[in-house]
């Protein structure tokens, strides 16, 4: 098995039409679990009129109705702590992780059996396996282990594989970067912001990160890891290759990941998940090629069943025939390329932080970076703040703002950013998900109703 590049070969390469017959087999199993056993989808498969029985053909996917955030939160509040879209409670359970939070609310809550987790370490071996992964490896997590989910997957899914297993938690960022040296790692786990922070630490400590044993660092939690411009950083940091994963808490795991052959796109894993891309608008799916939300309905799953989860993941769907892996799986291009409600409207122009990081991660003196919108009288601006390499002299910050300011006006309709110099370790670092853009614009005051 260790020569083949697939984790499953048989399901890696089922021919589409099989494939599709598989995945409608596991949606009828699926619909009729929640329908018998979650509350919450019994109510809400009652309300639009469905049944798992009308699942006959492919064009009944559509008959599900959409679950969403608001729909799960809701439900948490009103029947706590868990809600009732699970099918057991904690008794049933052996795990309750949580997202990460969004502005203070309360963060989604889900419990997983032991039948969930072992799933949830299954779907890491695809990715980590795909990226050329094997027994003799020695993989560090570079993750906090706390309630949030993120790695804890890949850490079992590593193990599963046989490669020997270190957990980098609760350590200070030059504790690790000295054990991933020390140990002999080949394989580093973490998100695309913290990955460019060991690499800093490094340098700071004078240690050759490529001159290390590290071949392979798998990106997580952050669309970052599929921008080419920051994956480019990262592999020239650390003399390695990297690969982009994502999943998220809802799921246990990840859904999609970047193999050893198909740089730049990822693959669903479409034998245990069903994606649609859907106009954020209207709820329709749109074709191969078009930029849409994600809609997420996973097989492998059983104490929280999850149907047709509207997750608001910007994606481009393409044909696996984009791909030249072997894999029969369709893919994201590009991955993760932003969220549904990521985007800014400044003075008309929209701001992605995305196509912002995109351009300012050419630069190689910069080492981190902000973006704050404020409202000064009845003009919106927005502030870049960067931090540049404590070696920077000030004629050459000067050069530097002046081209990334234009650069990114150029990108941007002739939008003005003001680039400014933030001190050395003024800014915020991240170990998890990057929070790169704060907007300190006033809320618009909702209208009363007449």
């Amino acid at each position: 098995m260790s020569d083949s590049p697939f984790w499953n070969p048989k399901t890696e390469t089922l021919p589409r039409e099989q494939l599709r017959a598989l995945q409608l087999a596991k949606l009828r199993r699926q619909a009729a679990w929640a329908a018998e056993r979650s509350p919450f989808h019994q109510r809400a498969f009652k309300a639009a009129g469905f049944s798992p029985d009308q699942l006959t053909s492919w064009d009944d996917v559509d008959r599900i109705p959409f679950l969403t955030r608001e729909d799960w939160m809701a439900s948490q509040d009103a029947f706590g702590p868990y809600g009732e879209i699970p099918v057991t409670g904690a008794a049933g359970s052996i795990r309750m992780h949580t997202t990460s939070g969004t502005s203070g609310r309360t963060p989604l809550r889900a419990l997983d059996s032991r039948k969930d987790w072992a799933w949830s370490a299954e779907m890491w071996c695809y990715a980590l396996w795909g990226a050329g992964v094997r027994p003799h490896d020695v993989g560090y997590v570079a993750f906090g282990y706390g309630s949030f989910i993120g790695f804890w997957g890949l850490h079992n899914g590593l193990e599963k594989i046989g490669a020997l297993t270190i957990p980098g938690g609760a350590q200070t960022t030059t504790t690790r970067v000295r054990q991933i040296v020390d140990f002999d790692v080949t394989v580093v786990a973490s998100t695309p912001t913290y990955a460019l922070r060991m690499a800093q630490e490094a340098e700071a400590l004078g240690i050759d990160l490529p001159a290390s044993k590290v071949h392979t660092v798998i990106l997580s939690g952050e669309p970052a890891g599929s921008i080419p411009e920051t994956k480019a950083l990262i592999e020239k940091a650390w003399g390695a290759k990297a690969y982009d994963t994502a999943g998220m808490t809802e799921v246990s795991t990840i859904f999609m990941f970047e193999p050893a052959d198909q740089p730049g796109g990822c693959h669903v894993i479409e034998d245990h998940f069903i994606e649609q891309v859907v106009d954020p608008e209207t709820g329709r799916e749109v074709a191969y090629g078009e930029q849409g939300e994600r809609v997420c309905t996973s097989f492998g799953r059983g104490t929280v069943p999850l149907l047709r989860y509207r997750t608001a993941d910007l994606v481009v769907k393409v044909p696996h025939t984009a791909s030249n892996s072997g894999r029969t799986w369709d893919l994201y291009a590009g991955g993760i390329l932003g969220r549904v409600d990521d985007m800014k409207l400044v003075r008309g122009t929209n701001v992605y932080p995305r196509a912002v990081e995109g351009i300012v991660r050419t630069y190689p003196h910069v080492e981190e970076f902000q973006l704050r919108i404020t409202r000064e009288g009845i003009r919106d601006e927005i502030r870049l703040r960067i931090e540049p390499a404590p070696t920077l002299s000030d004629d050459e910050w000067a050069s530097m703002a002046r081209r990334i300011g234009s650069d990114l006006a150029d990108a941007h309709e002739g939008l003005r950013f003001i680039v400014e110099r933030a001190a050395t370790d003024e800014l915020p670092r991240f170990e998890l998900k990057a929070k790169r853009l704060v907007d300190e614009r006033p809320a618009v005051p909702v209208p009363a109703t007449v």
